[in-house]
């Protein structure tokens, strides 16, 4: 775990707290805290999940995520932000990436919340794999967030 500029950048194996992350948010310029939960589904594309597992090149994914955070701040004027993502196995319903942001107006704080989401999707190394009941399997970075990710590079 690290500290920059009161953000958190986070790859860990214990639970993600999100009202500690609201509150390490918390910023008297800000008018706008966005919460991202990216939450283990019980299903996935027809199969029904038993449970979750992440890997990721630690040292890397929190690079990638620095770089991601710094681009945050280049494009929204975000004051503090807190990007987390789970390791090891999850059970469903936990939560497995948190973004939160605070921004002193709420457009920002949806745009950047949704671009820090995206990206680390896209760029981190990061790794997934899904136990069904009948198997398991690697799942990829989503189409959906390379295609988010085009959309904010053309906005």
């Amino acid at each position: 775990m690290t500290e920059q500029n009161m953000d958190l950048i986070a790859v860990q194996d214990n639970p993600i707290d999100s009202a500690e992350l609201l509150c390490l948010v918390d910023d008297p310029r800000c008018g706008a805290a966005a919460l991202f939960l990216g939450i283990v589904r019980n299903h996935h594309e027809g199969k029904s999940v038993r449970y979750l597992e992440y890997e990721a090149y630690k040292p890397m994914a929190e690079k990638v995520m620095n770089e991601i955070l710094a681009e945050m701040r280049s494009r929204w004027d975000v004051k503090k932000v807190a990007l987390v993502h789970r390791v090891g196995p999850l059970q469903i319903g936990e939560a497995a990436v948190a973004v939160v942001v605070s921004t002193p107006h709420r457009q920002d704080s949806f745009e950047a919340c949704r671009y820090g989401i995206d990206e680390i999707k896209v760029r981190a190394p990061i790794w997934k794999k899904e136990y069904y009941e009948g198997g398991e399997h690697w799942v990829e970075n989503c189409k959906g967030c390379h295609d988010a990710r085009e959309a904010h590079n053309h906005a």
